[in-house]
């Protein structure tokens, strides 16, 4: 069974959500080791304040050094690999991608994380210069008018936590530009210090503010499963993540929280991980009633049942906890061997195959939710094909351990959240009801028009839509809305086997057998992939969603944020026959720049004055370049011939792209795409626009599908990936050359 993780819908995060909840300063926590800070109660601003304490945390494995680090990389992994002379997902992949994939097994066997982080950067040059798919923006960097207050919702980077939206303060109006940016100013002052909630509460009171207890937006897609376990989708955890806690949260300031656990411990050898369990805290059904005390036994469960069913997430915990890779093999049946052990009631113990310094971020995602063993067997546990399971089929077939309970659910209507008036953490919900309304993009001013009549509180602004809001008096109210570390993608189909929509959504392409057969020669040629993606304009492709004033602030060039992780030691390599050393804080992005320009790629990925100054792989366009675009075609064009293949104005390379044609900006965007790539390649690469009306039909040519053989485009932007944990291999790994690999299948592979 194919392992997908998460995969993020564009759609969402363009049309109604960015603005709502992008607005982040920072990384949650050190993505290098343990995070060391242990705290009980902490004073708050003034003696009728009380601060949230922070997770405690005895760290005894963590361990920091000055010493410099001469890296050399081990390549003998990949030497070794062998494949079957019939596995043609691996020649393609090997052809495009194996210079990437040798560089991420050497990063897998070097021991130092500096040293990891040096080559993981060197590998994802590989895979950019590769031309498989290129880096379109992230979520944010749109005007946006928003009544919810900003650094009010977690700003952890990767996993659910940004999606947990209880604390979450909703002022009675939309919040100025000039208020947030007061409050950007307390927000770096007291970040950290667990007082923002409330500085934010007293400046915003003292400027004629009140606060709701309510808050309401917009989703795209019902969820397919209400089961956190047996789900990779994003759009099934945004939904499901408000109705369970995990162990420890990270916070609106980046600081762990207890949430289930109060404290941990990690042995000298790095190897266990002891975590001491909240009492007294109960599962609830979804009328309200009581139906058991949450404990140790329930991750046990949960962690069984992610193995059991294979949902999509168990890749997570493959080769990190002990026996689970075996387990899930079938090599180990007996699950009592697998680490994870309820040491009693309130004392939960994860055992490691090895040193993992980034395993402490991972428990903000979904894979480590916990599981009421009776209630899940009560509903037919795992199920068969005769006797399928109940459980998760739909709100009133879960359990409820969170702050939430769903309270009604109308399939593509709405779905309301009713906090519980007993869950036990609720001195720090601000919100009493979530409402989510459903809007499939398909009317481009429907979600400014809820947001205007009070129906929505925050929108992300299209150009029709700003100047409805200056026009209506909002004009000091739009405020550009901060990015994350998720990455949307065009991805390039390597092998295309599929010509017509799954799920009976039609979208046939127009092309004949002998266009279909020269497209494909075209995309399995670098320079080919390369022409395409060099000559596609970003600022124009983002303008037309976000508007021209903001068309770079959210354009990405790297698939990993160039600041998502920095070296915590000087490091040596060599690059390309250069010794070449990177000193202690140099982030990700710059290694990743120094290997583009060692391999000569034109590709500027990093901006070293970028962001706030320190760096950043955002807000420009470091590949559009229509010089390099006709050269690389020109190569490609040559090489082409040789293999029998004639590419010229006459016949040109034709690249079908499916769009969702009832929304008015992505049939503009389409168009301009077209207008703009066939422009720069001379005529000599002709676009198909392959047009679908319903959402539905735009996500299953490929967003939908979990197989590369099913995907229906030779270019697809629809998909990205937002990380799982605190480490870049959580955005490499998708690019795995196996089942493992949760974005590959969009390459048309695997």
């Amino acid at each position: 069974m194919k392992n997908l993780a998460k995969l993020l819908s564009v759609l969402l995060a363009l049309t109604m959500l960015v603005g709502i909840m992008a607005s982040c300063v920072g990384t949650p926590a050190s993505t290098d080791s343990t995070p060391a800070t242990t705290s009980g109660d902490q004073p708050g601003p003034d003696d009728n304040v009380k601060v949230r304490p922070t997770l405690t945390i005895d760290d005894k494995s963590a361990a920091s050094t000055d010493e410099a680090l001469n890296l050399t990389i081990d390549f003998s992994a990949y030497d070794k690999l062998s494949h079957d002379a019939d596995d043609s997902d691996w020649k393609v992949y090997e052809a495009a991608l194996g210079e990437f994939y040798k560089y991420l097994l050497a990063a897998n066997a070097e021991n130092d994380v500096s040293g990891k982080y040096v080559i993981m950067a060197m590998a994802e040059a590989k895979l950019l210069e590769s031309g498989a798919f290129l880096p379109t923006s992230t979520q944010g960097g749109t005007e946006a008018i928003n009544r919810v207050v900003p650094y009010t919702v977690s700003n952890a980077l990767w996993g659910n936590d940004s999606d947990r939206l209880y604390s979450m303060l909703v002022a009675d109006k939309f919040v100025s530009k000039a208020d947030r940016d007061v409050l950007k100013a307390k927000y770096v002052e007291l970040k950290g210090t667990g007082k923002y909630m409330d500085a934010a509460k007293e400046y915003l009171t003292s400027k004629g503010y009140s606060f709701k207890d309510t808050y309401s937006t917009a989703f795209t897609s019902d969820p397919k499963t209400w089961d956190i376990l047996h789900t990779y989708r994003a759009a099934d955890a945004e939904a499901i993540v408000h109705t369970y806690d995990g162990l420890y949260e990270y916070d609106n300031e980046g600081r762990m929280v207890p949430a289930l656990a109060t404290g941990y411990t990690v042995s000298a050898d790095g190897l266990t991980y002891t975590f001491t369990l909240r009492q007294g805290v109960k599962w609830y059904t979804q009328d309200g009633a009581e139906y058991a005390e949450v404990t140790a036994k329930d991750f046990v469960t949960g962690l069984k049942h992610l193995l059991d069913c294979k949902g999509g997430t168990e890749y997570l915990v493959e080769g990190i906890i002990k026996n689970a890779s075996e387990y899930l093999a079938g090599e180990v049946t007996d699950f009592s061997q697998v680490g994870i052990k309820a040491v009693n009631d309130y004392t939960l113990e994860y055992t490691l195959e090895k040193p993992t310094s980034y395993f402490i971020t991972m428990f903000g995602y979904n894979p480590f939710a916990p599981m009421n063993e009776a209630y899940f067997l009560s509903q037919g546990g795992e199920g068969t094909e005769e006797n399928p399971s109940t459980y998760g089929t739909d709100p009133s077939h879960i359990l409820y351990c969170g702050p939430y309970i769903i309270t009604e659910f109308t399939s593509k209507s709405k779905i309301e959240y009713t906090l519980n008036e007993n869950y036990y953490n609720k001195e720090f919900v601000n919100l009493k009801k979530i409402t989510w309304n459903f809007n499939d993009g398909s009317d481009v001013t429907k979600a400014y028009l809820d947001t205007k009549q009070g129906t929505q509180d925050g929108v992300g602004l299209n150009p029709t839509t700003k100047e409805m809001a200056v026009n209506d008096g909002f004009a000091d109210d739009i405020y550009v809305s901060g990015t994350n570390a998720t990455s949307f993608c065009g991805f390039m189909n390597l092998d295309r086997k599929n010509y017509e929509t799954i799920e009976g959504f039609g979208m046939v392409s127009p092309k004949n057998d002998t266009q279909k057969a020269e497209t494909k020669a075209a995309m399995s040629n670098v320079h080919f992939r390369l022409a395409f993606l060099y000559s596609i304009d970003r600022a124009k492709y983002n303008g037309i969603m976000v508007g021209d004033d903001v068309a770079l602030v959210s354009v990405r060039n790297s698939y990993t944020p160039g600041t998502f992780v920095r070296l915590t030691r000087d490091v040596t390599v060599d690059m390309n026959g250069t010794s070449t050393t990177f000193k202690k804080g140099t982030y990700y992005g710059e290694i990743l720049q120094a290997q583009l320009t060692a391999d000569g790629s034109p590709i500027k990925a990093w901006d070293p004055k970028g962001g706030d100054g320190d760096g950043s792989t955002d807000g420009f366009d470091g590949w559009y370049n229509p010089t390099e675009a006709v050269k690389e075609l020109n190569k490609a064009i040559e090489e082409l011939a040789a293999a029998g293949v004639t590419v010229s104005k006459e016949n040109p390379i034709t690249i079908d792209y499916p769009y969702h044609s009832a929304n008015a900006n992505r049939a503009a965007r389409a168009q301009a795409l077209k207008e703009n790539v066939e422009k720069v390649l001379e005529g000599k690469v002709t676009l198909n626009l392959v047009a679908t009306e319903t959402v539905d039909g735009w996500y299953y040519a490929g967003y939908y599908c979990d197989n590369g053989s099913e995907v229906n485009y030779d270019m697809y932007d629809v998909s990205g990936w937002g990380p799982d944990y605190g480490d870049p291999r959580t955005y490499l790994n998708t690019m795995l050359p196996d089942k493992n690999g949760d974005m590959t299948h969009v390459l048309g592979i695997y």
